[in-house]
């Protein structure tokens, strides 16, 4: 021991802890073996080494080049991904920054070194309890300052006690930023009110009556402390407005939103109201929006009274229905009454009308269409994260649209544009080969039973029979395609969409939707558009072919509509193609919102 502590370089709080554990020996309740042990351990070089860092990092104003220069690397290697991204095909150096700054161990080193700037490294110990005598209630007064923002906070009658407690608290609301304010905490009083025997809408007129300074008296809830955001982007399927929602326990804390956005979910602990923001929003405070498992049966409510409508004014047959359990209902807001055209739901018949009388030219597709698994389906929201874009592996681009639309002549232009660039998959067929074709150009000729075995293999992404031979895409040919570095162009048939939409392809979709009849008309008219329906090409379209069309693509966006990243009107030619070269254009150069699991 003597040895050690003679070290200049032995640290002088460990050396004075081990003489003070040399005094106290004898007085120390202890045997031999745990005096040795701890002796031992404070002479150590392991316990050496750990002080000295522990001291480098806590004491860093003894050291003036120990300050670090930002903590905020992270944020700043995002920002530059951002600006070299647009020239990573101008300059080899920008590509390997660009790939560099995207490895995960760089970005964990990134993550701990602002950790470490932020000193987020001390241990968190819990609060000590106070002592109070067990008749004793603990009572903290809370004032907030009544301002034109809400105090982001709701209340509810506890069902046992019969108190008025906080109901939640909004994430960023000024309840919140008090820190004082926490889920569980029972109200008292309210400006010098006793609440006690009052309902919630009673206590709602007292602060709604209440000017300036607003004081709350508080029993506080067992063990409730601050809750950690989550760091969950989900994005929306459906359109909502917080106002025209006779359920939702607070309008003036709803958050509104269209299909399409990004949500950041910053609390999903109520089972029927998460809290979120729009991603993007700097406007710190959360909203209230509709869960996950109150919106579907939301959806499937209103599914249910559409499909009854279409059915009766369609005169469909043969309709199926899937019956939904395990989504109760159970609301308990005070003064809002379960909505019984929603609750009392327990099965649902979903009836879709079936597109009966559209023909296809070529491939007419297997009638076998997973109906009730699409139906049973009820988007609402899918988790994303941001992928950026991948040099020498280009996502994909499907275009999506019912026969007619003009799918195949976008494609076509979009080729022509750089055929080094653009290709497409060739198909394989069961015919026979025919005088002037060549194998691997039009088609790949392979025998039938062959098809017939890669087909129940699942290598098709899509097939079909016509005239007694099979048609259809590989999966293995879009991937080679990509793999070699191609902008693969694909316009499948709307059912190989589940296939497509894989972690391992990652594909933009892009829906080309027709506009109103009279516009479709019009415009096929002036263009003397020849008819998709007419094997031979030799007339025009037909008043019931453009509604076959305008019925088809409203089906499929009832049923894919939450796969697309992109709508295109191809009301005239030119401007929807002109739209779509922007949009390919946007999926080579900028990082776009993808599914959570396609970036893990």
């Amino acid at each position: 021991m003597t040895a050690v502590m003679a070290n200049g370089n032995w640290d002088p709080s460990l050396s004075r802890l081990l003489a003070s554990l040399e005094e106290s020996k004898q007085d120390l309740p202890s045997s031999e073996e745990e005096f040795g042990f701890l002796s031992d351990l404070l002479q150590s070089k392991e316990l050496h080494a750990l002080v000295k860092v522990h001291n480098k990092i806590v004491d860093n104003g003894k050291d003036e080049n120990f300050h670090p220069i930002l903590s905020s690397s992270m944020q700043i290697a995002l920002e530059v991904l951002d600006v070299i991204l647009p020239r990573i095909g101008l300059s080899e150096d920008c590509k390997q920054l660009f790939l560099l700054l995207q490895k995960p161990h760089l970005q964990g080193l990134l993550c701990a070194h602002d950790a470490v700037a932020q000193k987020d490294y001390f241990p968190r110990l819990p609060e000590i309890p106070l002592e109070v005598d067990e008749d004793e209630e603990t009572i903290k007064i809370v004032q907030l300052v009544k301002s034109n923002e809400p105090l982001g906070a709701t209340i509810k009658t506890d069902e046992e006690t019969g108190k008025i407690v906080i109901a939640r608290v909004m994430h960023g609301g000024a309840a919140d930023r008090s820190g004082l304010i926490h889920v569980g905490d029972e109200v008292c009083e309210v400006n010098g009110i006793n609440v006690e025997g009052k309902t919630p809408n009673d206590v709602l007129k007292i602060l709604q009556a209440s000017e300036g300074t607003i004081t709350f008296k508080l029993v506080p809830a067992d063990g409730k402390g601050g809750i950690r955001e989550s760091k969950v982007r989900v994005r929306a399927h459906f359109d909502y407005s917080a106002f025209g929602d006779p359920y939702i326990p607070c309008k003036e804390a709803g958050l509104d939103f269209v299909k399409g956005d990004v949500l950041h979910i910053v609390s999903q602990d109520d089972a029927y109201w998460w809290q979120a923001r729009k991603e993007g929003d700097r406007d710190m405070r959360a909203g209230l929006i509709p869960s996950r498992a109150l919106q579907e049966r939301r959806i499937l409510h209103e599914r249910t009274q559409v499909d009854k409508n279409n059915a009766e004014e369609e005169g469909c047959v043969g309709t199926r229905s899937s019956s939904i359990s395990g989504i109760g209902l159970d609301v308990c807001y005070p003064g809002l009454p379960p909505p019984p055209s929603i609750c009392s739901v327990s099965a649902v018949t979903s009836n879709v009308p079936s597109c009966q009388g559209i023909k296809t030219k070529k491939i007419l597709y297997d009638a076998a269409e997973r109906e009730d698994f699409d139906r049973e389906e009820v988007p609402t929201y899918e988790e994303v994260a941001k992928l950026y874009p991948r040099p020498g592996l280009p996502r994909p681009i499907v275009l999506i649209g019912p026969p007619g639309v003009g799918r195949n002549e976008l494609k076509r232009r979009l080729i022509a544009t750089d055929p080094d660039k653009y290709r497409t998959p060739i198909p394989f067929t069961s015919r026979s080969i025919r005088p002037g074709e060549v194998n691997g150009k039009e088609y790949y000729f392979v025998s039938r039973e062959s098809m017939e075995k890669d087909i129940a293999a699942g290598k098709f992404l899509e097939y079909g029979e016509y005239k007694g031979n099979f048609y259809g895409t590989s999966s293995e040919s879009v991937q080679s395609l990509v793999n070699a570095g191609y902008v693969c162009i694909l316009n499948p048939h709307y059912q190989a969409l589940r296939m497509l939409r894989t972690p391992q392809l990652k594909p933009y979709i892009v829906y080309i939707k027709p506009p109103e009849f009279d516009a479709l008309k019009e415009t096929r008219s002036a263009a003397y558009a020849r008819s998709t329906f007419d094997e031979n090409n030799s007339r025009g379209f037909t008043d019931d072919e453009f509604r076959d069309i305008i019925h088809s693509s409203k089906r499929i966006e009832f049923l894919y509509s939450h796969f697309f990243d992109e709508v295109i009107v191809n009301a005239d030619l030119s401007t929807a193609f002109e739209q779509l070269v922007c949009a390919v254009n946007r999926v080579e150069t900028e990082p776009l919102w993808v599914p959570a699991s396609w970036v893990q």
